[in-house]
């Protein structure tokens, strides 16, 4: 079953790091991901962009509104996701421990729903 790691972070104190404070953080989830490929646990991942570049969206009587930025107001942002394999929750679990980002912010874990189909 695929389940998705959210990766949730103050963005402020992320953004106030030094470039190779930053850039020793990057490494330590490019060698999370190697473990993920080792396990055969890896299925993709991705950062991304900072809250200022966000748009939220909603539709009420058919008028669109949009706002700038993230529209709730969190001490944590999310700020990135893998995507995983794993036999269950105990062992997605497990898997999500190992990412180092969650030594600086919160991981959630949420399992796909296989039989979710639109339409």
């Amino acid at each position: 079953m695929k389940y998705l790691l959210m990766l949730y972070a103050e963005e402020k104190v992320g953004m106030a790091l030094p470039p190779d404070q930053m850039a020793g953080f990057m490494a330590q989830l490019a060698a999370y991901q190697d473990t993920l490929k080792k396990a055969g646990a890896f299925v993709t991942t991705a950062a991304l962009q900072p809250t200022h570049s966000a748009k939220t969206i909603s539709k009420a009587d058919g008028e669109l509104k949009v706002h700038d930025g993230p529209y709730a107001e969190t001490r944590e942002q999310f700020g990135g996701y893998f995507i995983i394999e794993a036999a269950d929750m105990n062992a997605a679990i497990d898997l999500a421990a190992q990412c180092p980002a969650a030594t600086w912010g919160n991981i959630e874990i949420r399992p796909y729903n296989p039989g979710y189909a639109p339409g």
